[in-house]
This record gives structure tokens, C-alpha cells and sequence, in this order.
């Protein structure tokens, strides 16, 4: 295949995929998307006109089947993300599957083992865009001694999306295609993970300030499934302590970063605008530290997966592994929100999809 031309066939051509794996993977050499496969026929029929896609299957496992096919891209909701990537795997194909990685972490867990077995093909899950521009320049800062010893992580994901009661119900708050994931926690935590050492205990609280909502499929009100507050104390494999605040029922302000408090300094990255302040022990005040150009990361999401199975870079940003350990910490919070008691980290079972 390293020779030949990739051929990948995708489930799932929502907004990410029409915005950012289409075009990319349409933007390379020796790279072809064949075929399309989403849940209304009209849609993958308009998807594939757009992007010219010859083939359109009506089901996922049909793709599946399909010979033509090397590689699938998974953008379909996260309750289809197990059951994909394994027949995906069983079937002989490269796998990138859409954020979450999971409705929790047995399914999780079961994607990594899956590909364990077949060590021949790139499994990879697609990144939290957040931080990647600064991520090289983050861990060059904290490698020098910029901090000194980590004492404080500080993470904050604030935001007015969910503050209108009459806001629909959305796929993310329905546990039936979200599982436990909730709010931008999975994904905050994958960004901060790359600068900090691992979780081993959490402490949380999770509420639904607005617990009942139109649900569109339904056409009635219906209770809330997943979180709309969620805060969560954490102690790391370093010691150092963590205070992760999360809304989306907030009023007038959009927030979204880590604070990394250490010994020595202090660093700020502001997600929502890739900005990081910094400041030494001494120094009044955090100030702008311009990411170098040289320094400056970016979403290369299509290249890196195509790299990885051509065999010429392992797949960083982001492995199976990492996908497990953000799933495991997401169910933790929900684990301890629901009995209001620590838990710690790595998990030693996998509790079932209603806790």
C-alpha cells in the first residue's frame, strides 16, 4: 500500500467531515475517498456530489464489505464507534475514528485491544484540535524548568450554549449515542494530558441546572441525559492537585484553557485563541509568550493518519492508549458524580453503560 494509492471510505460526513477530513484527505496525493455512508441516504447522495465520491452505500456494514476500501474514517456519533472500528479491524482496514473515542471505557478499552491484535493496521482517534499549535512550544517551555515543580492544574471550559431552556436537545446529552461523555470534559482533559502526568483520583460533582428539554426525535420534553455543570477535583501521578470547571449554562462569558501552576512559573494557554501567557517566580505580572514559527503546531489530522499507515511516522496526536486513559478519566468523573465518592485512576473494572 506504501506504493499504491490509499483508498478510504467514510461513515459518518458531518460537519467535521465535510469541513476537515473531506477536503484534506481530497488535497493529497495517492490518497482516494471511494465511498460514503450516512444515516439518510439524501445526505450521503448530496456529500458525495460535493466532494465527487463515487460510491454511496446504504449501510455502514456494506462499506464495510466493500474490497475497494483500505482505510474508514468514523464521524458517526460515539455509540457507533466500538462496533465500527471492530468490524472495521476485523475487515483488514486502517481505522480514524471521530472524538470520543467511546460511549465509555469497557468500549474503549475493547478498541484497543482489538487493534493490539493486528498490529499491521493504524488505529487512531482523531485529536482535540486544542493546543496542537502550541503543544511543541508547551512541552519545550515545561522541559526547561519554566515551572519548576507542577503544584496546580486549572482547567476551564466555560460557555452559554446550553444556558436558553428552550435549547433542543442535542445528540451530546443524550447517553444513548453520548454514553458518558459530557461536555467538553473528554476533550479538555486529552489537551491538558499532554502537558501533565496522568490523573489517579477524581473527585466530582456533575448537575443538570436545566434537567428537562425538547427532544427533536421525540417531538416532546424529555429529561436530560448527560450534565450541563460539571466541576472536578483531581490529585495527578505527580502530586500536584487539579480544579476542572465546566458549564454550558453560563451567561456572558466563553472560556476556555488551563493554568499550570508550578514552583518556579506559571503558564496560561487560552485555548479559543491559542495564546500563552507566562510569568517567572519574581515576575509582577503573566505576560504573551508568542509561540515561535517554527514551534507553531497545527491540525494535520488526515496527514498524520495517512503517515501512519504508510508506515512512516507512528501515530502521535492521538493513540488508542490515550483514547482509553481520557475515556477511563471521563467515566471516573461520572462514576463519582453519581455516588458523591473518589475514584481513582487507572480504573480496576469497567462498570456497565447505566453505572
Amino acid at each position: 500500500m506504501a506504493l499504491g494509492d490509499i483508498r478510504i471510505g467514510v461513515v459518518g460526513a458531518g460537519a467535521i467531515a465535510r469541513t476537515r477530513h473531506l477536503p484534506g484527505f481530497k488535497a493529497m496525493a495517492g490518497v482516494r475517498v471511494v465511498a460514503v455512508c450516512n444515516r439518510r441516504r439524501e445526505t450521503a447522495l448530496r456529500v458525495a456530489r460535493e466532494f465527487e465520491i463515487p460510491k454511496v452505500h446504504g449501510s455502514w456494514d456494506e462499506l464495510l464489505a466493500d474490497p475497494d476500501i483500505d482505510a474508514i474514517v468514523i464521524g458517526a456519533w460515539p455509540y457507533l464507534h466500538c462496533p465500527l472500528t471492530l468490524a472495521a479491524l476485523d475487515a483488514g482496514k486502517h481505522v480514524l475514528t471521530q472524538a470520543r473515542m467511546a460511549m465509555n471505557a469497557r468500549e474503549a478499552q475493547r478498541m484497543l485491544d482489538r487493534s493490539r491484535e493486528s498490529p499491521g493496521l493504524t488505529a487512531m482517534v482523531v485529536p482535540s484540535p486544542y493546543g496542537l499549535a502550541g503543544d511543541g512550544f508547551m512541552r519545550s517551555l515545561i522541559a526547561s524548568g519554566y515551572l519548576g515543580t507542577l503544584r496546580e492544574v486549572h482547567v476551564h471550559s466555560l460557555n452559554s450554549q446550553l444556558a436558553d431552556p428552550a435549547t433542543p436537545l442535542s445528540w451530546r446529552q443524550m447517553t444513548r449515542y453520548s454514553g458518558f461523555n459530557m461536555l467538553t470534559l473528554g476533550i479538555v482533559h486529552e489537551t491538558v494530558s499532554r502537558w501533565v502526568a496522568p490523573a489517579r483520583r477524581v473527585l466530582a460533582v456533575a448537575s443538570k441546572l436545566v434537567p428537562r428539554r425538547l427532544d427533536p426525535e421525540q417531538g416532546e420534553e424529555v429529561r436530560v441525559g448527560t450534565p450541563d455543570s460539571v466541576q472536578v477535583l483531581t490529585v495527578h501521578d505527580d502530586n500536584s492537585r487539579g480544579i476542572y470547571r465546566l458549564s454550558g449554562v453560563v451567561l456572558h462569558e466563553a472560556l476556555m484553557g488551563v493554568t499550570l501552576y508550578g514552583g518556579d512559573g506559571t503558564l496560561s494557554y487560552d485555548f479559543l485563541n491559542d495564546e500563552i501567557r507566562g510569568a517567572r517566580r519574581g515576575d509582577p505580572d503573566l505576560s504573551p509568550i508568542p509561540i515561535p514559527p517554527d514551534q507553531r503546531g497545527g491540525w494535520r489530522v488526515e496527514e498524520d493518519f495517512v503517515a501512519a499507515i504508510r508506515g512512516e511516522r507512528p501515530v502521535e496526536h492521538t493513540t488508542f492508549a490515550a483514547g482509553v486513559r481520557y475515556m477511563q478519566f471521563t467515566e471516573a468523573v461520572a462514576r463519582s458524580a453519581r455516588h458523591q465518592v473518589p475514584v481513582m485512576l487507572p480504573l480496576r473494572e469497567f462498570s456497565n453503560p447505566s453505572l
